[in-house]
C-alpha cells in the first residue's frame, strides 16, 4: 500500500487542533487524515515543534527547507516523492493516493471528533 507523509509546521500538539482558536484548515485536515486512517491507508505526520529530527533526517524535506523555509509548509510526500506543499491534501486527493474508495459526498467534518484521534485530546 502506498505510504503518505506529512511534515508539519510547528504546531501546539500533533494535530494543530487545540488551543482556544481552532484552525478550520487543520479542523479539515486532521478530520480527513484520520479518515483515510480508518480507511486503512498509511499516513504518519511529523510536527516541526515535537519531531524535528525527522525533518532533518529527511534528505528532500530538509533541502526543501533549506530553499522555501517553514513557510511553504506542511509538505507531502507520496512514497518518498513530494506530491504536495504549501497545503493539506484533502479527501479526495487521499483517497486517491491511497486507493481508497472515494469519500461520500457531504461528509460532515466536526472540530468535535477531530481532536488528536481516539477522543484524546491535547
Amino acid at each position: 500500500m502506498p505510504q503518505i507523509q506529512i511534515f508539519d509546521p510547528a504546531l501546539c500538539c500533533s494535530s494543530g487542533v487545540c488551543g482556544p482558536e481552532l484552525d478550520e484548515q487543520l479542523v479539515r485536515a486532521a478530520a480527513d487524515i484520520d479518515w483515510a486512517r480508518s480507511q486503512g491507508g498509511s499516513v504518519e505526520r511529523f510536527n516541526l515543534a515535537q519531531q524535528p529530527l525527522a525533518f532533518a533526517e529527511n534528505a528532500l524535506v530538509r533541502e526543501f527547507l533549506e530553499r522555501a523555509g517553514q513557510g511553504a509548509l506542511p509538505l507531502t510526500l507520496l512514497d518518498g516523492q513530494l506530491v504536495l506543499a504549501g497545503r493539506y491534501p484533502g479527501r479526495d486527493q487521499l483517497a486517491q493516493w491511497l486507493g481508497l474508495a472515494a469519500q461520500q459526498a457531504g461528509a460532515p467534518v466536526s472540530a468535535s471528533g477531530a481532536c488528536c484521534s481516539g477522543g484524546k485530546c491535547c
